[in-house]
């Protein structure tokens, strides 16, 4: 049986992630990764292009995540506290999102993108959240969201301005209609 190197030009499952240099068929690289653009021809000069390519990207990748490590320390200075309405069981009137977590984070002075911040069930209850930033497959932050329920919520405001012997307008034309 006749074989041939081939560089992957792309992922495949189960022969190899884009840049290695494999032995496939003569024909399955022929007739199917070449035409495709999944393969080229593993030439000798070729070769040692992929090599510095992955020395080049390995360096820039190295830089990245110095850069994420420092942002990831920036990130653990921060505290998430948020004061938010809540019934008297602890439930939250609404929730936090990973978008008030960003804007929390930027106004702190760092920015994150909000697809970055991976909450894994939404916050609806007042306590301490795990939560994790993740800026890079290799540099992922675990933070703690605390909640904090805000004064008196919106229902029993409304019952104490309102006492129970005074009828207001709208109560008394529901039941002007009702007659």
């Amino acid at each position: 049986m006749a074989t041939m190197e081939v560089i992957l030009t792309e992922d495949i499952h189960r022969l190899g992630n884009a840049g290695d240099v494999v032995k496939v068929k003569a024909g399955f690289g022929r007739n199917f990764l070449l035409p495709q653009g999944k393969a080229m021809l593993a030439t000798s000069s070729r070769v040692k292009e992929i090599e510095h390519k992955r020395r080049v990207i390995s360096e820039i990748q190295k830089r990245a995540i110095a850069e994420f490590r420092e942002i990831e320390r920036r990130v653990k200075a921060v505290e998430l506290v948020f004061e938010m309405q809540a019934g008297a069981e602890g439930k939250l009137f609404g929730s936090v999102t990973n978008a008030d977590v960003a804007a929390r984070l930027a106004a702190a002075g760092v920015e994150i993108e909000r697809r970055k911040i991976v909450i894994p069930e939404p916050i609806k209850s007042v306590g301490e959240h795990p939560i994790t930033v993740r800026l890079h497959r290799e540099v992922q932050t675990p933070l703690v969201v605390k909640v904090i329920a805000s004064g008196v919520p919106a229902t029993a405001e409304a019952e104490a301005a309102e006492p129970e012997g005074l009828e207001t307008e709208e109560r008394r034309d529901d039941h002007e209609d009702d007659e």
